[in-house]
């Protein structure tokens, strides 16, 4: 009897997966602390597709894959189902043969065709498909009360003052109240319980919509979530594939609320308005288990609330899948594998700085080697890897912390920032007596990292003879895979990019022309475009002599350093991304404007 395949080897074989993702996925899963499944990590990962994976999981289990797009559940199998059953578990009855429920499940998971039996006392027959369509599905024949949070804001009345606006003084004054009611309070009690049930009902809505508006940001992918009062409204906006989208906002009268609501959740103080705070959430929303770290700050129109989403699942990715060229990749490994030194990873807030040097770490993580991280603030935990949060209340600064680091005798250390004079001269020293040592440094270009450590006060020599490489890096995004087409570019485009007609006429070019998948943007998915300097004896020489970044630059380019345009073009020549997004994100936009 042939054995049978698992659901990655029937993916591989039909070519819906590469042999490497496989692996990742494999490594991954036996990894996580979480129990995915092989098909909830390859989707998660974006190596395959969710429907891809029904397809597999069908063939396998003999259960059919339906498209709810195209066929209609009968009223009879709805009636059968309450809405509220068919929200708890995500399914969706298709019709009635035979006197069994054919219903939509997203996952072959035994207990839930169980509990449906008990609970409808009727027989199940499975079908899949994929979760986000049945979720659409129970929205369009359900109805979708309380399920966005267009239809959240319609519950709110259009009265200016209400229960869910008072301040947090006053919602616990008027809630732990336990004096005896007056003649006149007796009186009004009647009333006075009406405003109660209404402001109860009233709240517990601010609360379903806070935690819509959250769920809303996962599943669109974004990485921030941004609250933010103006004159005579209240702003929200989503950070996606790195650019900033306003979305449905709340209005204004809501924004007493919403901050108090936010606040409580990330464990802020409710009655202090006057200083920036910040927070955390911990929570699970559209599948996923995330952390949010919230900054508020006080402005001239009220507090403004941002939250970082942190999802593990999205930094946990190999080199492969950093977006290096063949000839980087090469040379990045054999980077981290040297034996001691310093690297140095630059580049702006939210240019991938933090996801890099974790593939890095995970590349090395090994039982026979020792790993460090000081980190302001630790974001992703990482198993095998001691990781210690800076505190500096408690003077537990990046100095202090590496000093500690270097008695406990590791191999690789990872410091999280290079702020200062004081942690730079410890890193060097650390590089300089046996430790591989990873850092970050906020400099525009890779060559510009020597002069910015002698700025800081790092002698030359220890420059010269610590420093292994220097990397640059922004974060680009991808042209949609669904809607991108051959695109012509003005000739300013062309010039800008330093092409010539001539030499553009050959190439094809791509744009995205905006579909429901990109959310009409053209793009969907960011890549990593690099600058890698290796330290070679020439710019040793160079650091040594405080030669400028110019000089540097010209020496390091004519040793075969690839700029951030330069990989960025590539990018554009296969078709991965488009001109315009480079030129924006690696510099020349100002040519084309």
């Amino acid at each position: 009897m042939a054995k049978q395949l698992t659901l990655g080897e029937m993916l591989l074989e039909k070519g819906l997966i590469e042999k490497k993702q496989l692996e990742r996925a494999v490594e991954y899963q036996e990894k996580s602390s979480e129990k995915l499944r092989m098909g909830e990590v390859l989707v998660r990962f974006g190596f395959a597709t969710e429907r891809d994976v029904l397809l597999c999981l069908g063939e396998q289990f003999d259960v059919p894959v339906v498209d709810l797009t195209k066929e209609k559940p009968e009223g009879d199998a709805l009636d059968v189902v309450p809405r509220s059953t068919a929200r708890l578990h995500n399914i969706m009855p298709v019709r009635l043969s035979d006197g069994a429920l054919v219903v939509a499940i997203s996952d072959l998971d035994l207990s839930i065709i169980d509990n449906l039996q008990f609970i409808l006392d009727r027989e199940i027959r499975p079908v899949l498909a994929p979760a986000e369509d049945i979720e659409q599905a129970i929205q369009q024949y359900y109805g979708t009360e309380e399920s966005t949070v267009d239809n959240m804001l319609r519950e709110f009345s259009e009265s200016e003052v209400s229960y869910a606006e008072m301040s947090a003084y006053e919602r616990s004054s008027y809630e732990m109240s336990s004096y005896e009611p007056s003649v006149f309070e007796a009186e009004q009690g009647e009333r006075g319980g009406r405003k109660r049930d209404e402001a109860q009902r009233e709240d517990a809505a601010i609360i379903r919509l806070v935690n819509l508006l959250i769920t809303e940001a996962v599943r669109q992918r974004a990485s921030d979530v941004h609250v933010e009062p103006l004159g005579n409204r209240l702003r929200v906006r989503y950070r996606i594939d790195g650019v900033c989208r306003e979305v449905e906002s709340p209005p204004k009268r809501l924004q007493a609320p919403m901050m108090a609501r936010l606040k409580l959740m990330s464990g802020m103080d409710l009655a202090e308005k006057r200083r920036p705070q910040d927070g955390r959430i911990l929570m699970k929303a559209a599948g996923h288990h995330i952390d949010l770290r919230v900054s508020d700050i006080p402005t001239t129109d009220g507090e403004s609330i941002v939250m970082r989403i942190l999802d593990k699942e999205t930094v946990m990715v190999s080199l492969t899948e950093l977006g290096f060229d063949e000839s980087d990749l090469g040379r990045f490994e054999n980077i981290i594998r040297q034996p001691n030194g310093i690297f140095l990873v630059t580049g702006p807030t939210g240019s991938g700085k933090t996801t890099t040097l974790y593939a890095a770490l995970h590349k090395l993580n090994r039982p026979d080697t020792k790993i460090l991280t000081a980190e302001d603030p630790v974001e992703y935990h990482m198993s095998g890897i001691n990781q210690t949060q800076v505190e500096p209340i408690i003077d537990r600064t990046f100095a202090n912390i590496l000093r500690a680091m270097l008695r406990q005798a590791p191999e690789i250390i990872l410091v999280g920032e290079i702020r200062d004079s004081e942690t730079a001269e410890i890193a060097i020293r650390a590089a300089l007596t046996g430790h591989l040592v990873f850092s970050t440094l906020h400099t525009n270009d890779a060559p510009t990292t020597i002069p910015r450590l002698i700025d800081l006060g790092i002698k030359p020599f220890l420059v010269s003879s610590s420093v292994v490489a220097a990397m640059a890096q922004r974060l680009v995004r991808l042209a949609c895979r669904s809607c991108k087409e051959p695109h012509e570019y003005p000739e300013k485009y062309l010039r800008a990019a330093g092409w010539k007609p001539e030499e553009a006429a050959g190439m094809t070019l791509y744009r995205g022309r905006g579909c429901a998948e990109c959310n009409g943007t053209g793009y969907r998915g960011r890549t990593g475009i690099f600058e890698l300097m290796e330290m070679a004896p020439d710019l040793r020489e160079l650091a040594f002599q405080k030669a400028p970044a110019g000089q540097i630059r010209a020496k390091a380019r004519a040793l075969g350093m690839t700029t951030l345009m330069e990989d960025g073009l590539r990018k554009v020549r296969r078709g991965m991304t488009t001109l315009e997004e480079v030129l924006r994100v690696a510099g020349g936009v100002e040519e084309v404007e």
